[in-house]
Parts: C-alpha cells; structure tokens; sequence
C-alpha cells in the first residue's frame, strides 16, 4: 500500500512539473521576456546624463548674452543631444537583452518580440510627429511632457507582450507628461524622472523579480 501511494504521489508531482514547463513555454511564446532590468538601468541613467547636459546648456542660455541665432544653435545641439542619449539607450538595451536571451537559450527575435515592436510603434510614431510639430513651430514649451505622454502610453500598449510591471512604468510617464501640461517651467525636471529615475527603479525592481534567478 504505502508503494502504491508514492508512486501516486511521484506520479502527481511529474504532472504538476509538467504543467509548469507548459505554462512557461506557453508565456515565453506569448510574452518577451528577455528584456533585462539592467537596460532600464542603462537607459535611466542615460537620460540623467542628457538632462544634465541640456540643463547645463539651457542655464548658459538664458544667463548669457544671447541672440536670435544663438538659439537656433541650442536647439540644433538640443536635439542631436536627445538623439544621441536615445541611442545610446538603445544600444545599452540591446546589449543587455540579447546577453539575457542568450543565457536563457532562447532567441531574441520571435513572435513575441515582434509583437512588442508593433504594439510600441504606433504610439511612438504618433508621438515623433507631433514632437516634431511642436518643434518645426518653435513651441519648446511641451516636447518634454508630449515625450513623457506618448511613450507612457506606448509602453501600456505594449504590456501585454512583456512583464506586467512595464504597464506601471507606462502609467507613471503618462501621469508626469499630464502634470508637466500645468508645469511647463519644470518639464526638463519632470522628463529627467520619467525617463531617469522611473527606469533606473523600474530596471531595479524587474532585476531582483525576474533576472537575479536567472542569473544564479
């Protein structure tokens, strides 16, 4: 009697087991994964390095002795710097998850991720075009919450197809872009959070919840 009910009790842990690696395949298929929580980090302290450059040139800006053409300079050099910290965050991301992906044996590029790209493009192209907008009119006054707004709501509609967490994230930017609407004097301040500090804690948090495991 007592072998027959362990191997009832084997047989049952092997199902179990078993319905675990399912459920993990089937996530892993369905959701990427291979984001790390180091990218976030990377690209949050990316952010704050540009936030203190601009800040820096803005402050010599309107402190110095200054003209028509002196602006049309700062915002040239505004904009390569915003291109050059968005991809230098990009080439940090890549980095860190293609390392992830590798160490967990899975591809980088699959139907999840695909997916992923498609559900951000959209709201991050809406959002390009409209910066644009603002800056071919000259109105500076709301890039940095139009920024914050529309990749908030790029990452929400992306969430489906990574870690929860990512909708958080989303939220909180959209939450900031909306408060900078009524703060225009502090958009930098409130971009440097968004895309500075919100990632280097966002990158912490999905670290210690999904990728210190993996990393044993």
């Amino acid at each position: 009697m007592y072998h027959k009910v362990y191997f009832m009790t084997g047989t049952k842990d092997d199902s179990l087991e078993a319905l675990r690696d399912i459920r993990s395949i089937m996530e892993r298929s369905a959701r990427f994964l291979s984001l790390s929580g180091w990218s976030g980090v990377w690209a949050g302290g990316a952010a704050l390095a540009g936030a203190y450059i601009a800040r820096r040139w803005l402050q010599a800006y309107y402190f110095g002795d200054t003209d028509a053409a002196d602006f049309i300079t700062l915002r040239n050099r505004l904009v390569l710097l915003a291109l050059a910290v968005l991809l230098t965050a990009l080439a940090g991301g890549y980095f860190f998850t293609q390392r992830k992906a590798k160490r967990q044996g899975g591809p980088l590029w699959n139907s999840a991720s695909r997916n992923m790209l498609v559900s951000l493009a959209l709201p991050l192209a809406a959002g390009g075009v409209f910066v644009l907008g603002l800056l071919y009119h000259d109105d500076w006054t709301y890039v940095a919450p139009a920024c914050l707004v529309f990749y908030g709501l790029a990452l929400i509609s992306a969430g489906r197809y990574l870690v929860s967490d990512i909708r958080y994230l989303g939220c909180l930017e959209v939450l900031l872009g909306c408060a900078g609407m009524f703060l225009p004097r502090y958009g930098l301040y409130l971009w440097a959070a968004g895309f500075g500090v919100l990632h280097i804690l966002y990158g912490i948090i999905v670290w210690y919840k999904y990728d210190k495991a993996d990393s044993r």
